[in-house]
Protein backbone atom coordinates (compact mmCIF):
# COMPACT_ATOMS: atom_id res chain seq x y z
CA UNK A 1 0.00 0.00 0.00
CA UNK A 2 1.32 3.56 -1.10
CA UNK A 3 0.98 6.00 2.03
CA UNK A 4 0.18 9.49 1.29
CA UNK A 5 3.23 11.10 1.27
CA UNK A 6 4.58 8.55 -1.36
CA UNK A 7 1.46 9.62 -3.60
CA UNK A 8 2.02 13.40 -3.10
CA UNK A 9 5.77 13.04 -4.00
CA UNK A 10 4.65 10.74 -7.39
CA UNK A 11 1.68 13.05 -8.03
CA UNK A 12 2.96 16.37 -7.37
CA UNK A 13 6.65 16.64 -6.69
CA UNK A 14 7.60 14.40 -9.27
CA UNK A 15 5.66 16.55 -12.83
CA UNK A 16 7.01 19.95 -10.86
CA UNK A 17 10.78 18.51 -11.19
CA UNK A 18 10.59 17.35 -14.48
CA UNK A 19 8.77 20.66 -15.60
CA UNK A 20 11.78 21.97 -14.36
CA UNK A 21 14.24 20.01 -15.95
CA UNK A 22 12.09 19.85 -19.58
CA UNK A 23 12.02 23.95 -19.44
CA UNK A 24 16.24 23.43 -18.54
CA UNK A 25 16.44 21.31 -21.76
CA UNK A 26 14.65 23.30 -24.28
CA UNK A 27 16.84 26.99 -22.90
CA UNK A 28 19.34 26.19 -25.03
CA UNK A 29 17.33 26.34 -28.26
CA UNK A 30 15.20 29.61 -27.76
CA UNK A 31 16.63 33.40 -27.98
CA UNK A 32 15.64 36.43 -26.96
CA UNK A 33 12.81 37.15 -24.86
CA UNK A 34 11.35 33.65 -25.06
CA UNK A 35 14.13 32.37 -23.66
CA UNK A 36 13.73 34.93 -20.42
CA UNK A 37 10.33 33.72 -20.35
CA UNK A 38 11.64 29.97 -20.00
CA UNK A 39 14.21 30.93 -17.68
CA UNK A 40 11.71 32.18 -15.04
CA UNK A 41 9.50 29.62 -16.04
CA UNK A 42 12.03 27.10 -15.05
CA UNK A 43 13.20 28.44 -11.75
CA UNK A 44 9.22 28.84 -10.57
CA UNK A 45 8.97 24.90 -11.79
CA UNK A 46 12.65 24.01 -9.86
CA UNK A 47 11.58 26.34 -6.47
CA UNK A 48 8.11 24.96 -6.38
CA UNK A 49 9.63 21.36 -6.45
CA UNK A 50 11.67 22.09 -3.90
CA UNK A 51 9.34 23.66 -1.70
CA UNK A 52 6.52 20.81 -2.20
CA UNK A 53 9.31 18.07 -1.39
CA UNK A 54 10.05 20.30 1.78
CA UNK A 55 6.61 20.28 2.80
CA UNK A 56 5.71 16.27 1.61
CA UNK A 57 8.90 14.64 3.58
CA UNK A 58 9.47 17.15 6.47
CA UNK A 59 6.29 19.21 7.26
CA UNK A 60 4.32 22.49 6.79
CA UNK A 61 7.02 23.88 9.30
CA UNK A 62 9.73 23.03 7.31
CA UNK A 63 8.42 24.46 3.85
CA UNK A 64 7.25 28.03 5.38
CA UNK A 65 11.02 27.71 6.76
CA UNK A 66 12.71 27.21 3.39
CA UNK A 67 10.58 30.03 1.49
CA UNK A 68 11.62 32.49 4.43
CA UNK A 69 15.11 31.58 4.83
CA UNK A 70 15.79 31.00 1.13
CA UNK A 71 13.30 33.21 -0.24
CA UNK A 72 13.07 36.28 1.99
CA UNK A 73 16.17 36.01 3.37
CA UNK A 74 17.93 35.54 -0.40
CA UNK A 75 15.59 38.89 -1.81
CA UNK A 76 17.40 40.81 1.54
CA UNK A 77 20.81 39.55 0.74
CA UNK A 78 20.14 40.65 -2.86
CA UNK A 79 18.82 44.12 -2.28
CA UNK A 80 21.02 44.44 0.23
CA UNK A 81 23.80 43.38 -2.09
CA UNK A 82 23.17 45.62 -4.68
CA UNK A 83 22.82 48.84 -3.12
CA UNK A 84 26.56 48.18 -1.23
CA UNK A 85 28.20 46.31 -2.96
CA UNK A 86 28.23 43.47 -0.03
CA UNK A 87 28.68 40.85 -0.08
CA UNK A 88 28.84 40.34 -3.93
CA UNK A 89 30.23 43.48 -5.68
CA UNK A 90 28.38 46.32 -6.81
CA UNK A 91 26.35 44.97 -9.73
CA UNK A 92 23.06 45.73 -11.73
CA UNK A 93 19.73 44.08 -12.93
CA UNK A 94 19.25 45.04 -16.71
CA UNK A 95 15.43 44.38 -16.23
CA UNK A 96 15.23 40.90 -18.89
CA UNK A 97 13.99 38.85 -15.90
CA UNK A 98 10.56 39.75 -15.62
CA UNK A 99 8.72 41.40 -12.54
CA UNK A 100 10.50 42.66 -10.04
CA UNK A 101 9.97 43.51 -6.28
CA UNK A 102 10.86 46.44 -4.07
CA UNK A 103 12.47 46.09 -1.86
CA UNK A 104 13.60 48.73 1.03
CA UNK A 105 16.76 48.22 3.18
CA UNK A 106 18.45 51.14 4.41
CA UNK A 107 15.43 53.29 3.08
CA UNK A 108 16.40 52.89 0.21
CA UNK A 109 14.27 51.54 -2.62
CA UNK A 110 15.68 48.38 -4.65
CA UNK A 111 14.43 46.84 -7.22
CA UNK A 112 14.87 42.77 -7.08
CA UNK A 113 13.83 40.12 -9.78
CA UNK A 114 11.11 38.31 -8.57
CA UNK A 115 13.57 35.26 -9.87
CA UNK A 116 15.98 36.15 -8.06
CA UNK A 117 14.84 35.24 -4.87
CA UNK A 118 13.31 32.23 -5.97
CA UNK A 119 16.50 30.86 -7.66
CA UNK A 120 17.59 30.89 -4.30
CA UNK A 121 15.26 28.86 -2.47
CA UNK A 122 14.97 26.23 -5.89
CA UNK A 123 18.62 25.02 -4.93
CA UNK A 124 19.01 26.04 -1.15
CA UNK A 125 16.93 22.82 -0.50
CA UNK A 126 18.52 20.71 -2.36
CA UNK A 127 21.78 21.65 -1.07
CA UNK A 128 20.74 21.85 2.21
CA UNK A 129 19.75 17.88 1.86
CA UNK A 130 23.21 16.92 0.22
CA UNK A 131 24.96 18.23 3.19
CA UNK A 132 22.71 16.10 5.79
CA UNK A 133 23.49 13.47 2.68
CA UNK A 134 27.07 13.56 2.63
CA UNK A 135 27.74 14.64 6.40
CA UNK A 136 26.69 13.38 9.82
CA UNK A 137 27.86 16.29 12.41
CA UNK A 138 25.92 19.82 12.31
CA UNK A 139 28.56 21.68 11.36
CA UNK A 140 30.26 19.11 8.96
CA UNK A 141 25.99 18.93 7.12
CA UNK A 142 25.99 23.14 7.17
CA UNK A 143 29.55 23.66 5.66
CA UNK A 144 29.20 20.84 2.89
CA UNK A 145 25.18 22.24 2.08
CA UNK A 146 26.72 26.18 2.17
CA UNK A 147 29.96 25.09 -0.78
CA UNK A 148 26.59 22.96 -2.36
CA UNK A 149 24.94 26.30 -2.91
CA UNK A 150 27.46 28.41 -3.47
CA UNK A 151 29.80 26.24 -5.69
CA UNK A 152 26.68 26.64 -8.33
CA UNK A 153 27.16 30.43 -8.48
CA UNK A 154 30.51 29.56 -10.54
CA UNK A 155 27.67 28.26 -13.74
CA UNK A 156 25.31 30.46 -12.46
CA UNK A 157 26.62 34.23 -12.77
CA UNK A 158 29.07 33.51 -15.84
CA UNK A 159 25.34 32.58 -17.75
CA UNK A 160 23.41 35.12 -16.64
CA UNK A 161 26.30 37.88 -17.26
CA UNK A 162 26.85 36.31 -21.01
CA UNK A 163 22.96 36.32 -21.26
CA UNK A 164 23.11 40.36 -20.01
CA UNK A 165 20.61 39.84 -17.46
CA UNK A 166 22.57 41.71 -14.88
CA UNK A 167 26.75 43.23 -14.72
CA UNK A 168 29.43 44.43 -12.29
CA UNK A 169 30.60 48.18 -12.53
CA UNK A 170 33.87 46.44 -11.82
CA UNK A 171 34.25 42.69 -12.47
CA UNK A 172 38.04 42.96 -11.78
CA UNK A 173 39.56 40.71 -10.41
CA UNK A 174 37.81 38.10 -11.87
CA UNK A 175 38.79 34.63 -12.78
CA UNK A 176 40.81 33.62 -16.13
CA UNK A 177 38.34 33.01 -18.85
CA UNK A 178 35.59 34.64 -17.10
CA UNK A 179 36.23 38.33 -17.10
CA UNK A 180 32.41 39.59 -16.43
CA UNK A 181 32.47 38.53 -12.61
CA UNK A 182 34.00 39.35 -10.16
CA UNK A 183 36.62 36.86 -7.66
CA UNK A 184 34.97 38.59 -4.79
CA UNK A 185 30.87 37.86 -5.67
CA UNK A 186 31.66 33.89 -5.13
CA UNK A 187 33.36 34.14 -1.82
CA UNK A 188 29.91 36.46 -0.89
CA UNK A 189 28.21 33.73 -2.18
CA UNK A 190 29.64 31.37 0.22
CA UNK A 191 29.46 33.72 3.07
CA UNK A 192 25.39 33.66 2.43
CA UNK A 193 24.83 30.65 1.98
CA UNK A 194 26.51 29.58 5.15
CA UNK A 195 23.98 32.14 6.65
CA UNK A 196 21.07 31.19 5.35
CA UNK A 197 22.08 27.24 5.82
CA UNK A 198 22.36 27.99 9.47
CA UNK A 199 19.10 30.14 9.53
CA UNK A 200 17.60 27.08 7.81
CA UNK A 201 18.97 24.59 10.34
CA UNK A 202 17.84 26.97 13.37
CA UNK A 203 14.21 27.49 11.61
CA UNK A 204 13.31 24.32 10.35
CA UNK A 205 14.60 22.08 13.66
CA UNK A 206 15.63 18.46 13.99
CA UNK A 207 13.29 16.97 11.76
CA UNK A 208 14.90 18.41 8.43
CA UNK A 209 18.19 17.40 9.47
CA UNK A 210 18.77 14.29 8.48
CA UNK A 211 18.26 12.29 5.19
CA UNK A 212 15.14 10.73 3.97
CA UNK A 213 14.51 7.41 1.87
CA UNK A 214 12.33 9.82 -0.29
CA UNK A 215 15.15 12.82 -1.31
CA UNK A 216 15.68 11.00 -4.44
CA UNK A 217 14.25 13.68 -6.40
CA UNK A 218 15.89 16.66 -4.85
CA UNK A 219 19.50 14.71 -5.18
CA UNK A 220 18.34 13.90 -8.90
CA UNK A 221 17.76 17.82 -9.17
CA UNK A 222 21.10 18.81 -7.53
CA UNK A 223 23.02 15.81 -10.17
CA UNK A 224 21.31 16.94 -12.97
CA UNK A 225 22.05 20.81 -12.51
CA UNK A 226 25.61 19.57 -12.04
CA UNK A 227 25.90 17.70 -15.17
CA UNK A 228 23.77 19.48 -17.66
CA UNK A 229 25.36 23.03 -16.34
CA UNK A 230 28.87 21.56 -17.33
CA UNK A 231 27.30 20.50 -20.85
CA UNK A 232 25.71 23.98 -21.57
CA UNK A 233 28.00 26.14 -20.50
CA UNK A 234 31.25 23.86 -22.34
CA UNK A 235 28.96 23.57 -25.79
CA UNK A 236 25.92 25.49 -26.07
CA UNK A 237 27.10 28.82 -23.83
CA UNK A 238 30.66 29.08 -25.13
CA UNK A 239 31.75 29.46 -21.34
CA UNK A 240 34.45 26.94 -21.10
CA UNK A 241 35.96 28.64 -18.27
CA UNK A 242 33.14 28.79 -16.22
CA UNK A 243 32.51 24.82 -17.11
CA UNK A 244 35.90 24.25 -15.76
CA UNK A 245 35.65 25.66 -12.90
CA UNK A 246 31.77 24.62 -11.93
CA UNK A 247 32.62 20.95 -12.79
CA UNK A 248 35.31 21.49 -10.64
CA UNK A 249 33.81 23.22 -7.38
CA UNK A 250 30.59 22.19 -7.76
CA UNK A 251 31.74 18.60 -8.84
CA UNK A 252 33.40 18.48 -5.64
CA UNK A 253 29.82 18.09 -4.05
CA UNK A 254 28.19 16.21 -6.92
CA UNK A 255 30.63 13.72 -7.40
CA UNK A 256 30.80 12.07 -3.35
CA UNK A 257 26.77 12.27 -4.01
CA UNK A 258 26.78 10.21 -6.96
CA UNK A 259 29.40 7.63 -5.34
CA UNK A 260 26.88 7.46 -2.04
CA UNK A 261 24.01 6.99 -4.04
CA UNK A 262 25.23 4.39 -6.20
CA UNK A 263 26.10 2.21 -3.39
CA UNK A 264 23.78 -0.16 -2.28
CA UNK A 265 22.93 -1.06 1.37
CA UNK A 266 23.70 -3.82 2.96
CA UNK A 267 20.96 -6.68 2.83
CA UNK A 268 19.73 -7.36 6.75
CA UNK A 269 21.15 -10.34 8.21
CA UNK A 270 18.46 -12.53 9.27
CA UNK A 271 18.02 -13.21 12.95
CA UNK A 272 20.69 -14.75 14.89
CA UNK A 273 23.18 -14.56 12.45
CA UNK A 274 26.60 -13.64 13.87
Amino acid sequence: MIDRRSVLLLRVVLPLATGAVLAQVCYPLLRGSARNVLTAAAVLLFAAASLAHAGVTRGARTAVAVLAVFGVGGLLVEGVGTASGVPFGRHAYTGSLGPSVLVVPLVVPLVVPLVVPLAWVMMGWPAYLVGGRLATSTPGRLAVAAWALASWDLFLDPQMVSAGHWRWSDPSPALPGVPGVPVANYAGWLAAAAVLMVGLHAAAGRAAAGPSTRDGVMYALYLWTYLSSVLAHAVFFRLPAAALYGGLGMGAVAVPLAVTLSRRAPAPRPAGTP
